[in-house]
């Protein structure tokens, strides 16, 4: 009975992914105003491109997905860290999946031309279990990026204010200093500061709100903070530069905060194999006089 249901689940899923490519749905309330909006958006600074395979693979399983309301606002900020199209992260988590579902039936099926059979609940159950793991694999593997890029970003947020202290204190201005600090430093932080800068060249706005929009884009909240120290010093003529060395500071102490926690963490990662080691040389050293306790009772 449950193997006739799950394979009536999996067919009525794989009918509903055909009808939504056939058809595809009707765009949302909110896209429908955005396009008939006579104000502008907000054009993204990071931009995440898609693989070349989405544009066929994709159209079978992302519309379907996007209905679900995947991949979520905080997955679409790590894709935007990492520079990975939305579209590219659903269509990998889809065809990961059916790859699982349908890896347990290729080898039954093997199996069946040696004369060998592992039933049918046991390459169902597998075929659950493997394809949930890839749907669930893209997402973690794209956080883990994320996370260790926004280190990379606040490490290198750090040595841009100090840069941007340094110019102010040198008598630039405020615009003058920021392009100046972003154009020394190298590395996909810089390069995204660099182009939101840019963006505000081009969209005559003022720097800071862009360093903003990039800080919310990116999830990352020092980037935000930043952008709201300099726009006083752009609007209302406040001192900044104490202000940036702080920030700068502030940075660096979570940057060796951050270190030592994972020092810490990698040395309770080896405490388990150290004391699976010590164990099994105990063992190897015992067992000969267990063994001759053994024989002689």
């Amino acid at each position: 009975m449950i193997p006739a249901l799950l394979f009536g689940a999996g067919a009525g899923a794989g009918l509903w992914l055909l009808l939504t490519w056939a058809l595809p749905p009707a765009p949302a309330l909110s896209d429908r105003l955005a396009q008939v909006s006579t104000r502008p958006l907000a054009t993204p600074i990071v931009a995440a491109a898609d693989a070349a395979w989405v544009r066929g693979w994709g159209r079978v399983f992302v519309p379907g997905l996007r209905m679900l309301g995947l991949p979520g606002a905080k997955i679409e900020a790590d894709l935007r860290v990492t520079g990975r199209g939305t579209d590219t992260h659903l269509a990998s988590k889809a065809l990961l999946a059916v790859a699982g579902l349908l890896a347990p039936w290729l080898l039954q099926a093997l199996l069946a031309l040696g004369g060998l059979s592992l039933g049918l609940e046991v390459p169902l159950l597998a075929g659950l279990v493997l394809a949930a793991l890839g749907f669930l694999t893209p997402d973690l593997d794209v956080r883990a990026k994320a996370t260790r890029l926004r280190r990379e970003f606040r490490d290198a947020l750090s040595a841009f204010l100090d840069l941007v202290w340094i110019t102010l204190a040198g008598g630039a201005g405020v615009e003058a200093a920021l392009g100046d600090a972003a154009a020394v430093g190298a590395g996909p932080a810089f390069d995204k500061i660099r182009r939101a800068l840019h963006a505000a060249q081009l969209t005559r706005t003022t720097p800071w709100n862009t360093l903003r929009q990039l800080g919310e884009e990116l999830d990352i909240t020092e980037l935000s903070e930043l952008a709201a120290s300099i726009s006083l010093a752009g609007t209302e003529g406040a001192r900044v530069r104490a202000s940036l060395a702080a920030k700068a500071q502030a940075l660096r102490t979570h940057q060796v905060t951050d270190a030592e926690s994972d020092a810490q963490a990698a040395t309770e990662r080896m405490a388990l194999p150290v004391t699976l080691l010590f164990l099994g040389f105990l063992g190897f050293i015992a067992y000969p006089a267990v063994i001759q306790v053994l024989n002689g009772l």
